[in-house]
């Protein structure tokens, strides 16, 4: 089983190369918000935050949950399910979800069955570096803007259409809890861009909305940072995308023995734990780095004015 200490270079490129036939993974024709190429934060696109907020509409959510895979071979991120780091963020997230003000639990998504009936397949939000190959896994292009190689580096933000089944249950789950709108989050790992910046060359990442991570000067620029993330998407009753966004809240510092082989070290048990406890020290109080990720992005995607408490700081 992976760890954080797996050394994603050294894998079999075969198993690096078909997040195409994730099973999450939906076509971005018609799913509502075109593929947009960002260069720095915010990340994200669709209809105006100022058109979107003044929509008046009620807005349902559904738990967050963890896609396995939206990056890379399902084998290299972290473990999930009852008793793991991540099924314990997810569970702090959704409460604090819960509390935020800017939306109501959907009634239907409370039914435990729904996970086990025909294949719901919700809208697939992608973020992160633009790859040389163009396929997930690999390292992220030096001018990620074309393959003719000209422009700065970017990062993709796309969303792939729900499936039929999901489109039919969310528009059911709508009308009983008489909402207009859906937001649907996503806990992940991305894959970001490394930076360079001033005469020293120090290098980060941007991981959100006014949130940088340094990270050590060796380490390479084509090699994609592993981060946990979250992603978000707003959609209408049809099922289509009005709005997404992502905003990252942890990064995994590779050693420098691995990135001067051009490694890249993955996220384990141990840095879902030390990114559930990661504290903003540059914000007033040091707020839980995920619950100011959480925050920025629901107020983003939606438009909507968020409460800046939500439930109980560990």
């Amino acid at each position: 089983m992976p760890t954080n200490r797996t050394i994603q270079a050294l894998a079999p490129a075969a198993l690096l190369v078909t997040l195409a036939a994730c099973a999450s993974a939906g076509a971005t024709f018609h799913s509502g918000v075109g593929d947009t190429y960002l260069e720095r934060p915010p990340y994200s696109a669709g209809a105006s935050m100022a058109v979107v907020g003044a929509d008046g509409g009620r807005i349902g959510h559904v738990p967050i949950a963890f896609q396995r895979g939206a990056a890379q071979e399902p084998m290299f991120d972290p473990r999930h399910g009852r008793g793991t780091p991540i099924d314990s963020l997810l569970d702090e997230m959704n409460a604090w979800l819960d509390g935020l003000g800017a939306s109501t639990t959907l009634v239907a998504a409370t039914d435990p069955t729904l996970s086990r009936v025909e294949r719901r397949i919700p809208p697939d939000v992608r973020f992160g570096c633009i790859t040389e190959s163009g396929a997930p896994g690999n390292d992220c292009a030096e001018r990620g803007d074309s393959a003719l190689g000209r422009g700065p580096q970017r990062m993709l933000l796309a969303v792939g259409r729900p499936s039929a089944a999901w489109t039919a249950w969310i528009g059911d789950a709508m009308r009983a809890s008489q909402v207009d709108r859906a937001l649907v989050i996503t806990l992940e790992v991305g894959n970001y861009l490394m930076k360079q910046e001033g005469l020293s060359g120090s290098k980060f990442v941007e991981l959100g909305t006014g949130n940088r991570a340094r990270l050590p000067w060796l380490t390479s620029l084509e090699t994609p940072v592993s981060v946990l993330q979250l992603t978000a998407a707003l959609v209408d009753g049809a099922g289509k995308a009005v709005r997404i966004g992502a905003e990252g809240f942890y990064a995994l510092r590779t050693r420098l023995v691995v990135s001067a082989i051009g490694g890249q070290e993955l996220l384990g048990d141990g840095d879902v734990r030390s990114a559930g406890s990661s504290r903003r020290d540059d914000l007033p109080g040091a707020p839980l780095a995920w619950q100011v990720a959480l925050r920025e992005l629901v107020g983003r995607v939606t438009g909507r004015e968020v409460a800046t408490t939500a439930g109980a700081a560990r």
